[in-house]
């Protein structure tokens, strides 16, 4: 199942997607994707519906967040092997792990504001984890019981902030609309092997990251299972698994960053695109 939220911000309904690509209401079966319905009910419950029976949503209507009230953001930094060779570093031995505040997850399709005083905003094209079943001290082999679907994410940093401030990296990572989600929530039947997803990016029709899963230091049943030794995982919890190569801040002969009126387009496969507009920070 593709299953998604669509509508104004903060008013979002519930919708799946039908085999021709059309939105259908949710609305009259469930309150909303959010957490708590993960927590509560889950996905499985949706399993023998025929989307052909909901109505139709008409097009062009925005696209929120799939997972409403996530609880956690939790990404991973250097987890692809070229990625993490093109920094001169080495190849971490346990995953590096940090975290994005929740006000920076946005919908795929929302404006990215860059914030006040930024020089150096970049992009991060990344497959996302929403947990389904809370997990403690979870043994790998039995990990991906508790994943509830796969997810588009941009992992937007701002370097100057991630590298120039001191600190960890988290304030370069949790700026506002820094975590667009989506446009859906893919369950894990439809994605027969998450290690073997190609993903891309690009930055005004020039592509700039183009990879696949394969290329992951850390697998991410192996993710699940080492997150849950040190912070409980619950439903609608975010794992953020990390970027491929072609990051701005990496570019030769010299780093290239997001700028206003900058258009981003970017993808996993079987889990849909997102298309983003850069805009400058204003005081609304």
């Amino acid at each position: 199942m593709k299953l998604l939220r669509y509508g104004p911000l903060g008013s979002e309904k519930p919708a799946i997607l039908d085999a021709q690509g059309c939105l259908r209401d949710l609305s009259t079966l469930i309150p909303d994707l959010s957490a708590a319905w993960l927590a509560d009910i889950g996905t499985a419950s949706l399993a023998t519906l025929d989307p052909h029976d909901l109505p139709r949503v008409e097009a062009g209507v925005r696209i929120g967040c799939p997972v409403a009230h996530i609880g956690k953001v939790v990404a991973v930094g250097l987890n692809y092997a070229e990625h993490a060779q093109g920094t001169s570093l080495a190849l971490p031995s346990e995953p590096i792990l940090f975290t994005k505040a929740t006000s920076s997850i946005c919908g795929p399709n929302d404006d990215i504001i860059i914030p006040r005083g930024a020089t150096k905003t970049d992009w991060e094209v990344e497959l996302g984890v929403i947990i389904g079943q809370t997990a403690r001290y979870v043994d790998e082999t039995d990990a991906l019981r508790h994943v509830a679907g796969y997810v588009v994410v941009n992992d937007i940093s701002e370097r100057a902030y991630q590298f120039e401030r001191g600190g960890q990296w988290d304030k370069g990572k949790s700026c506002d609309t820094f975590c667009p989600v989506g446009p859906w929530l893919v369950t894990p039947d439809e994605i027969t092997n998450p290690q073997r997803l190609p993903l891309w990016l690009g930055v005004n029709g020039r592509r700039q990251q183009d990879s696949n899963t394969s290329d992951l230091i850390f697998g991410i049943a192996h993710l699940v299972s080492y997150i849950s030794q040190f912070m409980t995982l619950f439903p609608g919890d975010l794992i953020s698994t990390g970027t491929p190569p072609g990051v701005g801040f990496l570019q030769k002969p010299a780093p290239v960053f997001l700028k206003p009126g900058d258009i981003m387009t970017l993808g996993v496969a079987g889990l849909g695109v997102q298309t983003q507009a850069c805009r400058a920070w204003r005081a609304d």
